[in-house]
């Protein structure tokens, strides 16, 4: 295909086997590890863990990524939709709470056909960078029940050095207007979240403007009680790291954040202990659970 899936529209020739793209992946899904997750919000995990699927590549490439070496290295090991398909009723087999589908964009059409006409048991998460297209967004009505989208820039100068996409901010608060066009307000069964829009903030060290303004767009555009807002800490420096992302976020700047989430009415979401900032949250990348067993 000609891949004009992502705001990138780099028209990138993709094909089973050839990789293009900003996203430096093949048409089929890469994948690095699917797994029952623990650290997802609460209201992904249930009792046993999200039932994640990391998938390789990333549209976003962003310089601080924990998961670089999915994001960028190119870990990961092609699957057909056929084993995409297992992969998911495996996990759920195993009592997973949900299908967490991890940077999934670039294998849209794929995972389309991996999910199909059926209709599984369990919300499917499509946990994404918020870097969309709304286009590509729609093909996905009807099989997505939860959307959990990071709202990571709204200062263009921030998004260019970090991820080289000074627009972020214009396509990522589409995208989740999309996104709840498609689900309306979140609904919440025993603890779980079956639909709705869930948006993620990580906050950056230094850059606590950066996170006011996110959170004043998602205060000024819903009303209490239509998405869920998650205002993370754990950002952990990469050993390649320098300059003010070399550090971790100070107590001070986390407690800002979370003041200003309060003093702005988001009161429907999340918030993170200081203590998720460790290298141990990052799953280990093993492609285990992706061969037939």
């Amino acid at each position: 295909m000609i891949c004009r899936l992502c705001p990138r529209s780099c028209g990138a020739m993709r094909t089973e086997t050839l990789s293009g793209g900003v996203c430096a992946a093949p048409a089929l899904p890469v994948v690095a590890r699917a797994m029952l997750h623990q650290w997802e919000e609460p209201c992904l995990t249930g009792e046993r863990g999200a039932g994640a699927v990391f998938f390789s590549g990333c549209n976003l490439r962003c310089c601080f990524c924990q998961n670089g070496a999915i994001s960028r290295g190119g870990v990961g090991k092609p699957v057909t939709v056929e084993r995409l398909r297992e992969i998911f009723r495996e996990l759920i087999a195993q009592g997973a709470a949900c299908i967490d589908l991890v940077t999934p964009t670039h294998f849209t059409p794929a995972i389309l056909e991996a999910l199909g006409d059926w209709n599984w048991p369990v919300p499917v998460v499509w946990n994404s960078s918020g870097y969309e297209r709304p286009e590509t967004l729609r093909l996905l009505e009807g099989s997505v029940q939860v959307y959990m989208p990071d709202l990571k820039y709204a200062v263009a100068d921030l998004a260019g050095a970090y991820s080289g996409a000074a627009d972020y901010f214009s396509w990522a608060s589409a995208a989740i207007l999309e996104m709840f066009r498609q689900t309306g307000p979140y609904r919440m069964e025993n603890g779980l979240l079956k639909s709705g829009v869930l948006i993620r903030h990580l906050v950056l060290p230094g850059a606590l403007e950066n996170t006011r303004r996110c959170i004043d767009w998602v205060a000024r555009t819903f009303r209490p009680g239509e998405v869920l807002f998650s205002l993370m800490s754990q950002y952990t420096p990469q050993p390649e790291a320098a300059g003010r992302l070399g550090r971790h976020v100070t107590k001070a700047e986390y407690r800002s954040a979370v003041e200003y989430m309060a003093n702005c009415g988001i009161t429907d979401g999340y918030t993170q202990e200081r203590t998720s900032a460790k290298e141990e949250y990052t799953p280990e990348f093993d492609l285990r659970e992706i061969s037939h067993p």
